[in-house]
């Protein structure tokens, strides 16, 4: 019988001819046969997660129908947020599980641990769940007494051996044999949707569409395969990565999302803890730090090319690219090419912050104010509330003078009479009044207090008698004037 290469190396939908089963392909089985027992199928990108729940459904339950719903797809939100209430009976598949609100996963792990406790459990939904790596931990953390109730199940990447059955299966349907089969293994990581890409690319090297009538051995040069496969990739992927190391507001000097995904694309996970990444990587954990907590949530809800490929929780820290095919272009890309085409420019200096804030606690609200929305506008700024987990342990002391004194572009002093009185503000002075002379710090007057060290001739911003709680007056009469000193820098 004749094949269709597409048949065989399958880079969409589920393999029908070259399925793999993982080794916990029977534990996972029995689980989602059990009716009410909740499933939890987690790992990471490319591990065939899906295709697993889809396989056992349709070879071991053909009369069972198990409606699929996905996080990522704005039609199925309803009837999750349905089945979150309780409103639905039935059996679903709910995948990006991860991708949903904190408050949609918790009402959902009720549902299920109520179900798992009935002895009837016609009278409740089937669930099971996908998503990736720790979806399963932070269940149990929203919904503590599920762990005993729940089966969760890890896939992981394949060893060399699932591979190359993988691989065996489809040069047994094309009556092909494709040479160095290991090289393959070393290529995908133990990825099963790459491994269908590089071997449907291997195949079209040799002019193999289908079957063959007569057996033939094939063969490759992994970087001609690489090169083709990232060039296959470049119309999909360029855009989104393009968008993403910009930032939401383009500045030839902001690139800290183009440090972080360059770092992600040497990890051998597309899935990273930004604690665990930035900790273990001095030269980019600034940029990270930076961007964490806020940053990233808000590039990813203003650009949805970007919040297509990309995920982050911010309370956990986890960011995904949830794609294998990306990663894999990630972890290939030119990064200097890129960076050059983004429009970047090296800096005479490199600074951790783009901002820093100096202010009396009196002024704290505007100065939170002020850091927020420059926030908003993609600025790094330090205010000391949001690195206060990154400096534990330390003395406030020696991380000021640093800030202060070199690692922010500029520094933007809260000044009244409060700055000058009080303790901490003048040991800042004493830290950034160094630099007046070269034009990094921005006085905003709050009144008419003299200050040793900073010229009254300064060019600063007039605050006085304002209304520092009106949102709208501080974004126009400071936060868009700092800005448009950083685009001039």
């Amino acid at each position: 019988m004749k094949y269709l290469l597409e048949e065989i190396f399958r880079t969409e939908g589920i393999p029908e001819f070259t399925f793999v089963r993982p080794p916990n392909y029977n534990e996972i089985l029995v689980d989602i046969r059990n009716p009410g027992k909740p499933i939890v199928i987690e790992g990471q990108s490319g591990t065939g997660k899906t295709t697993i729940a889809k396989k056992i459904i349709e070879h071991a339950f053909p009369d069972q129908s198990f409606e699929y719903l996905t996080a990522r797809k704005s039609r199925d939100l309803p009837q999750i947020m349905d089945l979150s209430e309780g409103k639905l009976l039935g059996r679903f598949i709910v995948d990006d599980f991860h991708r949903l609100d904190t408050s949609i996963q918790e009402r959902i792990g009720n549902i299920v641990k109520i179900s798992a406790e009935d002895p009837d459990p016609d009278q409740h939904p089937k669930v099971v769940l996908i998503g990736i790596n720790k979806v399963g931990s932070e269940l149990i953390y929203l919904v503590h007494d599920i762990a005993k109730r729940c089966g969760i199940h890890k896939v992981m990447p394949a060893d060399d051996a699932r591979i190359k059955e993988l691989i065996s299966k489809g040069e047994e349907k094309l009556n092909i044999t494709i040479d160095n089969q290991h090289v393959i293994c070393e290529e995908s990581k133990g990825d099963y949707w790459l491994t269908q890409l590089l071997c449907q690319s291997i195949c079209l090297l040799n002019d193999v569409l289908d079957t063959q009538d007569d057996a033939i051995q094939i063969h490759f040069d992994v970087e001609e395969l690489r090169g083709r496969v990232i060039a296959k990739l470049e119309n999909s992927y360029n855009d989104p990565v393009k968008e993403f190391c910009r930032g939401k507001r383009f500045r030839s000097t902001n690139d800290p999302y183009y440090r972080l995904l360059k770092t992600i694309g040497e990890q051998d996970s597309s899935i990273v803890d930004l604690n665990e990444l930035a900790n273990a990587n001095e030269e980019v954990r600034g940029s990270i730090n930076n961007i964490k907590e806020r940053r990233i949530n808000i590039l990813l809800g203003s650009k949805p090319i970007c919040e297509q490929y990309f995920y982050y929780n911010s309370d956990t820290k986890n960011f995904a690219i949830e794609d294998p095919a990306l990663f894999y272009y990630l972890k290939h890309l030119n990064w200097d090419d890129l960076r050059q085409s983004c429009g970047f420019r090296d800096a005479e200096n490199e600074y951790d912050f783009d901002f820093a804030i100096s202010f009396a606690g009196e002024n704290r609200d505007l100065a939170k104010m002020t850091a927020d929305l420059l926030g908003v506008l993609d600025c790094t700024v330090f205010y000391d509330e949001y690195f206060e987990a990154n400096y534990l342990g330390k003395a406030w002391s020696a991380q000021f003078n640093e800030i202060f004194g070199e690692k922010a572009r500029f520094v933007i002093c809260l000044l009244d009479h409060n700055h000058n009185e009080k303790i901490w503000p003048t040991f800042e002075r004493e830290c950034f009044t160094p630099r007046v002379a070269d034009a990094a710090v921005i006085p905003v007057y709050l009144d008419d207090t003299s200050f040793v060290g900073i010229p009254k001739d300064i060019v600063g911003i007039d605050f006085k008698g304002c209304d520092m709680s009106d949102e709208t007056l501080v974004t126009d009469r400071i936060v868009i004037k700092l800005e448009e000193r950083l685009n001039n820098a």
